[in-house]
């Protein structure tokens, strides 16, 4: 199989525990024929895989009515998804919100075979870097770290040019290191891990203790008044912006957490820069920036630590759909990738 050409564009699918997006994906990174549907995770694997196909066959019908030429280039289709999974199998391993009988679920095969486009599966942190990359923050960065922090807390990194991965495409769970010894139990079931400081979980989890407790007078008032609603992470950040004393250090925590362990990565990866996105990054960057900016002049080694650049992601919401086609463009008759493809289906 051939290298594509310079214009190619790709379908990409973005497959999310809520929501299933589609769209098609200029060289030039701009968006077309998106479409969108519900993700029924609730009615099973085959749910799940029907209206990724039909999501995607509605991005391609949408965007030959915007720009048939860009239909014409269609080389082939990247999938955006939570891990774990492999992805070279296109397998879906054992993806978070996806449901109890997804795992193992095989993505790559049918949604290729019902669109006649070579498919390429990979993990939403991954997408989301090779997007930055390419067409926003990170751009003609070979080492560069992919930050997302929002409800969780999720990585990725190049180095040399070259996606770290590990043999199973499960490195760099950097929210699951753990930071403290007695620190808070994770999701995950781990004790200590950076996700259980500092996430949109964690806050929301530390301002429902404290307002039980009585610790944060605007948060035991707020839960008072609003029965049968749930303290998340942005009204632990409205209390602080209140003046309550309890929820801005919960807030100031959190964001210690991060800039502790960015210095942490500065000294173990060496990246040229972090970009670093997510709706709780995006809610408080200037203080969150600042508190980083500290923790490396204070944590991290001098020459690492001056070269690094810290930046908000630039792609937003789109950086997965975006990041697909550098996924696709750079596997595509790659000889290296098909290898890879090659090793791991043989040691299966």
């Amino acid at each position: 199989m051939t290298q594509p050409p310079a214009d190619a564009t790709v379908l990409a699918l973005d497959l999310g525990g809520t929501q299933v997006r589609a769209a098609l994906v200029r060289a030039d990174g701009t968006r077309l024929g998106r479409a969108a549907a519900p993700t029924p995770a609730a009615d099973g694997p085959a749910a799940v895989v029907a209206a990724c196909i039909a999501t995607l066959q509605l991005a391609r019908e949408n965007a030959a009515r915007e720009d048939a030429a860009a239909v014409s280039r269609l080389v082939g289709i990247g999938i955006s998804a939570p891990g774990p999974l492999n992805p070279w199998t296109g397998i879906a391993v054992e993806p978070a919100n996806l449901g109890p009988r997804f795992p193992g679920t095989d993505l790559a095969g049918p949604i290729g075979a019902a669109l006649g486009l070579p498919v390429f599966l990979e993990h939403d942190t991954k997408v989301a870097i090779l997007g930055e990359r390419a067409f926003g923050a990170g751009s003609g960065i070979d080492d560069l770290m992919y930050l997302t922090i929002s409800t969780g807390f999720g990585a990725a990194a190049l180095s040399g040019g070259h996606l770290l991965t590990g043999p199973d495409d499960t490195a760099l769970e950097l929210g699951h290191v753990p930071i403290s010894l007695d620190g808070p139990r994770c999701t995950c079931g781990g004790t200590g891990h950076l996700e259980a400081h500092a996430s949109g979980w964690a806050l929301a989890a530390a301002g429902a203790t404290a307002a039980t407790s009585g610790a944060s007078p605007w948060l035991a008032n707020w839960k008072s008044t609003h029965a049968g609603e749930v303290i998340s992470a942005k009204t632990v950040a409205e209390a602080a912006a209140a003046g309550d004393a309890t929820a801005d250090d919960i807030l100031e925590r959190a964001l210690l957490a991060v800039g502790r362990a960015v210095a942490g990565y500065v000294n173990t990866f060496n990246p040229v820069r972090i970009i670093i996105g997510g709706s709780l990054a995006e809610a408080h960057w200037d203080r969150l920036a600042k508190r980083i900016g500290h923790e490396i002049g204070e944590n991290a080694f001098k020459v690492p630590g001056r070269r690094v650049s810290i930046t908000p992601a630039q792609l937003g919401g789109d950086v997965s759909l975006a990041g697909c086609h550098p996924v696709v463009v750079g596997r595509l008759g790659n000889p290296v990738w098909e290898r890879a493809v090659a090793a791991n289906k043989a040691a299966k």
